[in-house]
Protein backbone atom coordinates (compact mmCIF):
# COMPACT_ATOMS: atom_id res chain seq x y z
CA UNK A 1 0.00 0.00 0.00
CA UNK A 2 2.90 2.51 0.72
CA UNK A 3 3.57 4.99 2.85
CA UNK A 4 0.05 6.37 4.65
CA UNK A 5 -1.20 10.07 2.92
CA UNK A 6 -0.37 12.32 6.46
CA UNK A 7 -3.00 14.41 7.09
CA UNK A 8 -3.08 17.65 9.32
CA UNK A 9 -6.76 18.90 10.36
CA UNK A 10 -7.61 22.21 10.65
CA UNK A 11 -10.85 22.95 12.99
CA UNK A 12 -11.36 20.89 16.07
CA UNK A 13 -15.09 21.34 16.68
CA UNK A 14 -17.95 19.20 16.68
CA UNK A 15 -17.50 17.35 13.30
CA UNK A 16 -13.89 16.74 13.62
CA UNK A 17 -15.19 13.62 15.85
CA UNK A 18 -16.98 11.90 13.26
CA UNK A 19 -14.36 12.29 10.92
CA UNK A 20 -11.79 11.21 13.24
CA UNK A 21 -13.69 8.03 14.03
CA UNK A 22 -13.00 7.21 10.54
CA UNK A 23 -9.80 8.16 9.89
CA UNK A 24 -7.86 7.13 13.01
CA UNK A 25 -8.57 3.26 12.88
CA UNK A 26 -7.56 3.29 8.56
CA UNK A 27 -4.20 2.27 7.87
CA UNK A 28 -4.49 3.99 4.77
CA UNK A 29 -4.09 7.23 6.59
CA UNK A 30 -2.20 9.44 9.06
CA UNK A 31 -2.59 12.42 11.25
CA UNK A 32 0.26 14.27 11.36
CA UNK A 33 -0.87 17.73 12.48
CA UNK A 34 -3.57 19.81 14.02
CA UNK A 35 -5.08 23.01 14.06
CA UNK A 36 -7.74 25.10 15.85
CA UNK A 37 -8.06 29.18 16.76
CA UNK A 38 -8.35 27.42 20.80
CA UNK A 39 -4.76 26.17 20.88
CA UNK A 40 -5.88 23.79 24.30
CA UNK A 41 -8.24 22.03 22.22
CA UNK A 42 -5.55 21.98 19.49
CA UNK A 43 -3.03 20.58 22.48
CA UNK A 44 -5.91 17.68 23.83
CA UNK A 45 -6.70 16.56 20.19
CA UNK A 46 -2.88 15.73 19.31
CA UNK A 47 -2.37 14.16 23.23
CA UNK A 48 -4.99 11.74 21.89
CA UNK A 49 -3.26 11.60 18.24
CA UNK A 50 -0.10 9.14 18.53
CA UNK A 51 1.36 10.64 15.64
CA UNK A 52 0.03 14.47 15.81
CA UNK A 53 1.46 17.55 16.43
CA UNK A 54 -0.72 20.64 17.95
CA UNK A 55 0.35 23.65 15.48
CA UNK A 56 -0.64 26.80 14.48
CA UNK A 57 -3.11 26.95 11.13
CA UNK A 58 0.32 28.53 9.19
CA UNK A 59 2.34 26.12 11.11
CA UNK A 60 0.31 23.01 9.66
CA UNK A 61 -0.54 24.04 5.60
CA UNK A 62 3.34 24.65 5.39
CA UNK A 63 4.71 21.55 7.42
CA UNK A 64 6.65 19.16 5.24
CA UNK A 65 4.71 16.54 6.89
CA UNK A 66 1.08 17.09 5.73
CA UNK A 67 -0.03 15.55 2.42
CA UNK A 68 -3.71 16.58 2.60
CA UNK A 69 -5.01 19.51 4.81
CA UNK A 70 -8.87 18.67 5.79
CA UNK A 71 -10.43 21.57 6.50
CA UNK A 72 -12.79 21.56 9.29
CA UNK A 73 -13.33 25.10 10.01
CA UNK A 74 -16.47 27.30 9.67
CA UNK A 75 -17.65 28.54 5.89
CA UNK A 76 -16.42 31.94 6.54
CA UNK A 77 -12.99 30.35 6.78
CA UNK A 78 -12.88 27.60 4.45
CA UNK A 79 -11.65 29.67 1.23
CA UNK A 80 -8.71 31.17 3.41
CA UNK A 81 -7.16 27.96 4.95
CA UNK A 82 -8.44 26.10 1.11
CA UNK A 83 -5.95 28.52 -0.35
CA UNK A 84 -3.42 28.35 1.67
CA UNK A 85 -2.97 25.32 1.66
CA UNK A 86 -3.19 25.14 -1.83
CA UNK A 87 -0.67 27.92 -2.25
CA UNK A 88 1.93 24.97 -0.29
CA UNK A 89 1.29 22.30 -2.81
CA UNK A 90 -0.84 20.41 -0.60
CA UNK A 91 -4.32 18.64 -1.44
CA UNK A 92 -7.69 19.81 0.34
CA UNK A 93 -10.44 17.90 1.27
CA UNK A 94 -12.99 20.50 2.79
CA UNK A 95 -16.51 20.56 5.22
CA UNK A 96 -19.42 21.91 2.84
CA UNK A 97 -20.08 23.88 1.61
CA UNK A 98 -16.73 24.63 -0.31
CA UNK A 99 -16.68 28.61 0.23
CA UNK A 100 -18.79 31.11 1.95
CA UNK A 101 -19.41 32.68 -1.68
CA UNK A 102 -19.55 31.34 -5.18
CA UNK A 103 -16.58 33.92 -6.37
CA UNK A 104 -14.17 32.30 -3.02
CA UNK A 105 -14.95 28.84 -4.39
CA UNK A 106 -14.42 29.66 -7.89
CA UNK A 107 -10.48 30.81 -6.80
CA UNK A 108 -10.13 27.70 -4.90
CA UNK A 109 -10.70 25.68 -8.23
CA UNK A 110 -8.33 28.07 -10.16
CA UNK A 111 -5.73 27.92 -7.46
CA UNK A 112 -5.92 23.80 -7.35
CA UNK A 113 -6.28 23.41 -10.80
CA UNK A 114 -3.00 26.06 -11.60
CA UNK A 115 -0.81 23.94 -8.38
CA UNK A 116 -2.22 20.57 -9.88
CA UNK A 117 -3.29 20.03 -6.50
CA UNK A 118 -6.41 17.83 -5.73
CA UNK A 119 -9.43 19.61 -3.63
CA UNK A 120 -12.72 17.48 -2.19
CA UNK A 121 -15.68 18.11 -0.91
CA UNK A 122 -18.37 16.93 1.40
CA UNK A 123 -20.72 15.89 2.04
CA UNK A 124 -19.68 12.43 1.15
CA UNK A 125 -22.85 10.85 2.49
CA UNK A 126 -23.82 10.69 -1.42
CA UNK A 127 -21.01 7.74 -1.32
CA UNK A 128 -23.04 5.22 1.21
CA UNK A 129 -25.68 3.14 0.38
CA UNK A 130 -28.35 5.14 0.80
CA UNK A 131 -27.71 7.40 -2.10
CA UNK A 132 -25.78 5.08 -4.08
CA UNK A 133 -28.33 2.51 -4.42
CA UNK A 134 -31.70 4.64 -5.52
CA UNK A 135 -28.80 5.52 -8.22
CA UNK A 136 -28.19 2.46 -9.32
CA UNK A 137 -31.87 2.01 -9.42
CA UNK A 138 -32.41 4.78 -11.76
CA UNK A 139 -29.04 4.01 -14.01
CA UNK A 140 -30.65 0.81 -14.30
CA UNK A 141 -33.55 1.87 -16.18
CA UNK A 142 -35.98 0.83 -13.83
CA UNK A 143 -37.70 4.04 -13.01
CA UNK A 144 -37.97 4.60 -16.81
CA UNK A 145 -37.24 8.08 -18.14
CA UNK A 146 -36.53 10.27 -15.06
CA UNK A 147 -38.98 13.31 -15.09
CA UNK A 148 -38.65 14.96 -11.50
CA UNK A 149 -37.44 14.74 -7.81
CA UNK A 150 -38.60 16.55 -4.87
CA UNK A 151 -36.62 16.91 -1.77
CA UNK A 152 -37.70 18.64 1.34
CA UNK A 153 -35.76 19.53 4.94
CA UNK A 154 -37.77 20.93 7.36
CA UNK A 155 -36.88 21.58 11.06
CA UNK A 156 -37.72 24.28 13.26
CA UNK A 157 -33.45 25.61 13.69
CA UNK A 158 -30.38 24.80 14.77
CA UNK A 159 -30.72 26.87 17.99
CA UNK A 160 -32.90 24.65 19.58
CA UNK A 161 -29.84 22.07 20.30
CA UNK A 162 -26.54 23.41 19.29
CA UNK A 163 -25.02 25.71 21.64
CA UNK A 164 -23.17 27.59 19.30
CA UNK A 165 -25.35 28.34 16.39
CA UNK A 166 -24.63 31.66 15.42
CA UNK A 167 -22.84 30.75 12.20
CA UNK A 168 -25.83 29.60 10.66
CA UNK A 169 -27.51 32.71 10.59
CA UNK A 170 -25.11 34.66 9.26
CA UNK A 171 -23.63 34.89 5.63
CA UNK A 172 -22.41 31.56 4.47
CA UNK A 173 -24.75 29.35 6.61
CA UNK A 174 -29.06 29.32 6.73
CA UNK A 175 -30.98 26.04 5.71
CA UNK A 176 -29.38 26.19 2.44
CA UNK A 177 -26.20 26.53 2.46
CA UNK A 178 -26.28 24.64 5.67
CA UNK A 179 -28.06 21.50 4.53
CA UNK A 180 -28.78 22.07 1.46
CA UNK A 181 -24.92 20.65 0.22
CA UNK A 182 -26.42 17.10 1.41
CA UNK A 183 -29.91 17.26 -0.82
CA UNK A 184 -28.41 18.92 -3.82
CA UNK A 185 -25.25 16.89 -3.97
CA UNK A 186 -28.00 13.86 -4.10
CA UNK A 187 -29.93 15.28 -6.68
CA UNK A 188 -26.88 15.58 -9.09
CA UNK A 189 -25.70 12.36 -8.34
CA UNK A 190 -29.27 11.05 -9.11
CA UNK A 191 -30.08 13.19 -12.20
CA UNK A 192 -27.14 15.14 -13.40
CA UNK A 193 -26.18 18.46 -13.45
CA UNK A 194 -27.96 21.55 -12.97
CA UNK A 195 -28.20 24.06 -15.77
CA UNK A 196 -30.68 26.88 -14.46
CA UNK A 197 -32.88 27.42 -11.15
CA UNK A 198 -36.06 29.59 -9.89
CA UNK A 199 -36.03 30.40 -6.42
CA UNK A 200 -37.93 32.02 -3.64
CA UNK A 201 -37.31 32.75 -0.08
CA UNK A 202 -38.22 34.45 3.45
CA UNK A 203 -36.72 35.57 7.13
CA UNK A 204 -39.57 35.68 9.41
CA UNK A 205 -37.68 36.53 12.49
CA UNK A 206 -34.80 38.98 12.69
CA UNK A 207 -32.95 37.09 15.97
CA UNK A 208 -33.83 33.88 17.50
CA UNK A 209 -32.88 32.87 21.15
CA UNK A 210 -30.31 30.04 22.06
CA UNK A 211 -32.02 27.16 23.45
CA UNK A 212 -29.22 24.98 25.52
CA UNK A 213 -26.25 25.41 26.42
CA UNK A 214 -24.12 27.60 28.58
CA UNK A 215 -25.53 30.68 26.03
CA UNK A 216 -29.01 29.25 26.92
CA UNK A 217 -31.45 32.31 26.53
CA UNK A 218 -29.30 34.74 24.67
CA UNK A 219 -30.28 36.36 21.55
CA UNK A 220 -28.36 35.66 18.32
CA UNK A 221 -29.32 38.04 15.10
CA UNK A 222 -30.49 36.50 11.95
CA UNK A 223 -29.28 37.83 8.55
CA UNK A 224 -29.96 35.09 5.98
CA UNK A 225 -33.20 34.32 4.84
CA UNK A 226 -34.42 30.92 6.85
CA UNK A 227 -36.85 29.56 4.49
CA UNK A 228 -35.77 28.87 0.85
CA UNK A 229 -37.43 26.80 -1.93
CA UNK A 230 -36.72 26.37 -5.62
CA UNK A 231 -37.50 24.27 -9.16
CA UNK A 232 -34.38 23.10 -10.41
CA UNK A 233 -33.47 22.47 -14.24
CA UNK A 234 -31.03 19.40 -14.99
CA UNK A 235 -29.68 19.35 -18.26
CA UNK A 236 -31.32 15.74 -18.79
CA UNK A 237 -34.36 18.08 -18.57
CA UNK A 238 -36.08 16.68 -15.35
CA UNK A 239 -37.32 19.61 -13.06
CA UNK A 240 -36.25 18.75 -9.60
CA UNK A 241 -38.34 20.80 -6.20
CA UNK A 242 -36.35 21.95 -3.38
CA UNK A 243 -37.13 23.33 -0.01
CA UNK A 244 -34.76 24.02 2.87
CA UNK A 245 -36.38 25.23 6.08
CA UNK A 246 -35.20 26.43 9.36
CA UNK A 247 -39.01 27.28 9.69
CA UNK A 248 -41.31 24.19 9.82
CA UNK A 249 -42.01 22.35 12.85
CA UNK A 250 -41.43 18.63 11.07
CA UNK A 251 -42.74 17.44 8.12
CA UNK A 252 -43.77 13.59 7.00
CA UNK A 253 -42.43 14.05 3.57
CA UNK A 254 -39.58 11.82 2.03
CA UNK A 255 -36.49 12.82 1.95
CA UNK A 256 -36.24 12.79 -1.62
CA UNK A 257 -38.55 10.82 -4.18
CA UNK A 258 -37.49 10.90 -7.49
CA UNK A 259 -40.38 9.97 -10.51
CA UNK A 260 -40.09 8.66 -14.09
CA UNK A 261 -41.91 7.23 -17.04
CA UNK A 262 -42.37 3.84 -15.21
CA UNK A 263 -42.15 4.01 -11.46
CA UNK A 264 -41.45 6.08 -8.49
CA UNK A 265 -38.52 5.93 -6.01
CA UNK A 266 -38.27 7.31 -2.70
CA UNK A 267 -34.36 7.19 -1.38
CA UNK A 268 -33.14 7.72 2.14
CA UNK A 269 -32.15 11.34 4.31
CA UNK A 270 -28.89 12.35 2.38
CA UNK A 271 -27.22 13.60 5.50
CA UNK A 272 -26.96 10.35 6.60
CA UNK A 273 -25.11 7.42 4.55
CA UNK A 274 -27.52 4.06 5.00
CA UNK A 275 -31.37 4.08 4.99
CA UNK A 276 -34.16 2.38 2.84
CA UNK A 277 -34.91 2.89 -0.76
CA UNK A 278 -38.16 1.86 -2.22
CA UNK A 279 -39.78 1.38 -5.62
CA UNK A 280 -43.10 1.31 -6.87
CA UNK A 281 -44.03 0.45 -10.55
CA UNK A 282 -46.61 1.59 -12.18
CA UNK A 283 -49.68 -0.35 -11.71
CA UNK A 284 -48.27 -1.87 -8.64
CA UNK A 285 -50.50 -1.85 -5.51
CA UNK A 286 -47.10 -0.79 -2.85
CA UNK A 287 -43.91 0.19 -2.66
CA UNK A 288 -41.19 -2.64 -2.88
CA UNK A 289 -38.14 -2.35 -0.41
CA UNK A 290 -34.94 -2.53 -2.58
CA UNK A 291 -31.78 -3.97 -0.78
CA UNK A 292 -28.35 -2.09 -1.43
CA UNK A 293 -26.91 -2.71 -4.39
CA UNK A 294 -24.18 0.10 -4.67
CA UNK A 295 -21.81 2.36 -2.08
CA UNK A 296 -19.95 2.41 0.61
CA UNK A 297 -21.03 -0.41 3.61
CA UNK A 298 -20.73 1.03 6.86
CA UNK A 299 -19.40 4.04 6.16
CA UNK A 300 -19.30 7.48 7.70
CA UNK A 301 -18.07 11.00 7.22
CA UNK A 302 -14.03 10.73 5.91
CA UNK A 303 -14.85 8.04 3.53
CA UNK A 304 -15.02 11.20 0.36
CA UNK A 305 -11.40 11.45 1.87
CA UNK A 306 -10.70 8.29 1.62
CA UNK A 307 -12.21 8.21 -1.41
CA UNK A 308 -9.77 11.04 -2.78
CA UNK A 309 -6.83 9.26 -2.16
CA UNK A 310 -7.72 6.05 -3.33
CA UNK A 311 -8.31 7.81 -6.29
CA UNK A 312 -5.63 7.77 -9.45
CA UNK A 313 -3.33 10.38 -8.79
CA UNK A 314 -3.94 13.75 -9.80
CA UNK A 315 -7.94 12.43 -10.70
CA UNK A 316 -10.92 13.79 -8.78
CA UNK A 317 -12.35 11.77 -6.04
CA UNK A 318 -16.14 11.58 -6.13
CA UNK A 319 -16.58 14.12 -3.71
CA UNK A 320 -14.58 16.70 -5.29
CA UNK A 321 -14.07 19.80 -6.00
CA UNK A 322 -15.55 20.62 -8.95
CA UNK A 323 -18.76 18.80 -7.52
CA UNK A 324 -18.81 21.14 -4.70
CA UNK A 325 -18.56 24.30 -6.68
CA UNK A 326 -21.56 22.75 -8.90
CA UNK A 327 -23.89 22.73 -5.81
CA UNK A 328 -22.91 25.60 -4.82
CA UNK A 329 -23.62 27.36 -7.76
CA UNK A 330 -26.89 25.79 -7.78
CA UNK A 331 -27.77 27.80 -4.22
CA UNK A 332 -26.45 30.68 -4.39
CA UNK A 333 -28.27 30.64 -7.67
CA UNK A 334 -31.23 30.17 -5.97
CA UNK A 335 -31.01 32.71 -3.02
CA UNK A 336 -29.93 34.99 -6.24
CA UNK A 337 -33.46 34.05 -7.58
CA UNK A 338 -35.10 34.36 -5.16
CA UNK A 339 -33.78 37.57 -4.30
CA UNK A 340 -34.32 39.32 -8.41
CA UNK A 341 -37.18 37.43 -9.08
CA UNK A 342 -35.41 36.05 -11.56
CA UNK A 343 -34.20 32.60 -13.70
CA UNK A 344 -30.93 31.95 -12.66
CA UNK A 345 -28.85 29.81 -15.32
CA UNK A 346 -25.68 28.17 -13.47
CA UNK A 347 -22.63 29.11 -14.37
CA UNK A 348 -20.94 25.97 -13.78
CA UNK A 349 -21.74 21.70 -14.33
CA UNK A 350 -20.17 18.95 -13.39
CA UNK A 351 -20.16 15.42 -14.79
CA UNK A 352 -21.80 12.66 -12.50
CA UNK A 353 -18.96 10.72 -10.71
CA UNK A 354 -18.74 7.28 -11.02
CA UNK A 355 -20.93 4.94 -9.51
CA UNK A 356 -19.77 3.64 -5.56
CA UNK A 357 -19.68 -0.38 -6.07
CA UNK A 358 -21.66 -2.31 -3.56
CA UNK A 359 -18.75 -2.55 -1.16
Amino acid sequence: MGRPHRIGIVGLGVISRAYLETLTPSPEVEITAVADLDAARAAEAAAALPAARALSVDELVGSDDVDVVLNLTTPGAHAEVCLAAIAHGKDVYTEKPLAATLEDAQRIITAARGAGVRVGCAPDTVLGTGIQTARAVIDAGEIGMPVAAMAIMATPGHERWHPNPDFYYLPGGGPLLDMGPYYVSALVQLLGPVVSVIGASSRLRSERVIATGHRAGTPIPVEVDTHVTGILTHASGALSTLTTSFDAVATTAPPIEIHGTDASLTAPDPNTFAGDVTLRRLGADDWQLIEPRGGYRDSARGIGLLDMIRTPERADGRASGAMGLHVLDVMTGLLRSAASGTRIDTSSTVDRPAPVPYS
